[in-house]
């Protein structure tokens, strides 16, 4: 079992200004994982990424990225597909240059189309990518088709496992339970999401972990400090079956939940013996 946690961006607690202050302070509260929130643009160049990747790898932290929100692989606009796949190609050099293991990406929405068509060139968009991605001699980093919170959004559980086989690996499934707990109304079965993982071949489980907040009888996804939903019944899942997983935390509270989520396993595993 190895269990990384670590912020989706820089720990508000950090000395100083930057990624490497980010890293650093990581480091220091015993934390090992960090997602890049490229969400608004890619703003690190090849050779800054190669530097971060290096501190990193000193440190034992495991970076990956978070990829523009304004993707959308399924769009009736040609041009906005085509802008697309150049971010999502941006992510790839910076994410190789810096040994990234994966990228996260919100992949599309549906639209007009029906699923079955949205799934077709939504596929069609990643294999259009991860040719580019071989002829890049692209080793290190992989695509992670995110598992999304809202019904008009390309994302459920059975659409990025669908991609992961099609596509032979190169775009993997980003498991972010707090959006499978909104999609389906307040409820999540952990068990049965890591089964299906596993199923399919999975050996490496990249993961985001927040609170969501409520409104009315839903849940939506605006980020809350953990509470709903419940982390221990995850972490129980992940000490019992070994887990390797990386859970990136995007709470507000940041580090703070890291700390807490490690905690509670660190308990778990004492209370199980493992």
């Amino acid at each position: 079992m190895r269990v990384r946690i670590g912020t989706q961006g820089l720990p508000v607690s950090s000395r100083g200004h930057g990624l490497e202050a980010g890293l650093r302070r990581l480091n220091e509260l015993g934390l090992n994982a960090l997602e890049l929130d490229f969400v608004h643009g890619v703003y690190l160049g090849r050779e800054e990424g190669r530097a971060l990747g290096d501190m990193a790898e000193e440190l034992d932290i495991r970076l990956s990225i978070h990829a523009p929100y304004y993707i959308n692989l399924c769009s009736e606009d040609a041009g906005v597909v085509r802008r697309s796949k150049r971010r999502i190609l941006e992510c790839v050099e910076v994410g190789e240059a810096m040994r990234a293991d994966i990228i996260a990406i919100h992949s599309a929405f549906y639209g007009r189309r029906s699923r079955e068509e949205a799934y077709a060139m939504v596929r069609a968009g990643y294999e259009a990518i991860v040719d580019e991605m071989r002829s890049m001699g692209t080793r290190h980093v992989r695509l992670g088709a995110e598992t999304m919170a809202r019904r008009n959004q390309f994302g459920t559980l059975d659409e990025v496992l669908k991609l992961y086989k099609d596509l032979n690996g190169w775009v993997r499934p980003y498991v972010d339970f707090a959006h499978i707990f909104a999609r389906n109304d307040g409820r999540i079965d952990y068990a049965h999401i890591i089964d299906r993982l596993l199923d399919s071949g999975l050996e490496y489980i990249n993961a985001h972990f927040t609170g969501l907040a409520r409104k009315g009888y839903r849940y939506v996804d605006v980020h809350r400090p953990i509470g709903e939903p419940q982390f221990e019944p995850l972490a129980l899942e992940i000490v019992r079956r070994g887990l390797s997983i990386t859970l990136i935390c995007e709470s507000p509270l940041l580090e703070l939940d890291c700390l807490r989520m490690r905690n509670i396993l660190e308990f778990m595993s004492m209370e199980l013996g493992t």
